[in-house]
């Protein structure tokens, strides 16, 4: 019989860990840069560096199969996201409480078909991605976040 609690234990309660766990692994746009720490391990990452421009802060992870780079403004806050590598990141977790816009959003964003662009422009977020295969690009970013003297080409 306690085996099978045992098993009901883990059936039921695992998954609500794991789920929360990997629900915090990301900084996301919005929230603070402290949480950024936590992204090397999610990414299993194999490099995080820091640049410092004059405006902002851009912190870069790089794991196996991608590069995401998390720009934070003087003020600590997360205001743009980028990436590249084989694949698109899970936006989920690093848009934060703008995923549920960027869904909405990109619901009704008409598909062009042979275009490698898309450009999702939400009332508070702008998610952009492109490239081809082995080569995938993106970003995200809050234009009434981005820190004065920034501009959106700076954010790659």
């Amino acid at each position: 019989m306690k085996r099978r609690h045992i098993a009901l234990l883990f059936a039921f309660f695992l998954p609500a860990v794991i789920g929360a766990t990997v629900h915090d692994a990301h900084a996301a746009l919005g929230e603070p840069a402290a949480s950024i720490a936590k992204d090397s391990k999610a990414l299993s990452a194999v490099r995080r560096t820091t640049t410092s421009r004059s405006n902002f802060t851009v912190q870069t992870i790089v794991s196996g199969a991608n590069t995401v780079r998390e720009y934070v403004s003087p003020a600590g806050i997360v205001f743009a996201i980028a990436w590249n590598g084989l694949s698109h990141p899970d936006l989920t977790p690093l848009l934060g409480s703008y995923a549920d816009e960027y869904r909405q959003t990109l619901k009704q964003t008409p598909r062009r078909p042979g275009r490698r662009y898309l450009q999702v422009k939400g009332n508070k977020v702008v998610v952009e991605k492109w490239g081809h295969m082995r080569n995938l690009q993106g970003r995200a970013y809050v234009p009434a976040l981005i820190p004065t003297g920034v501009s959106f080409d700076e954010i790659k």
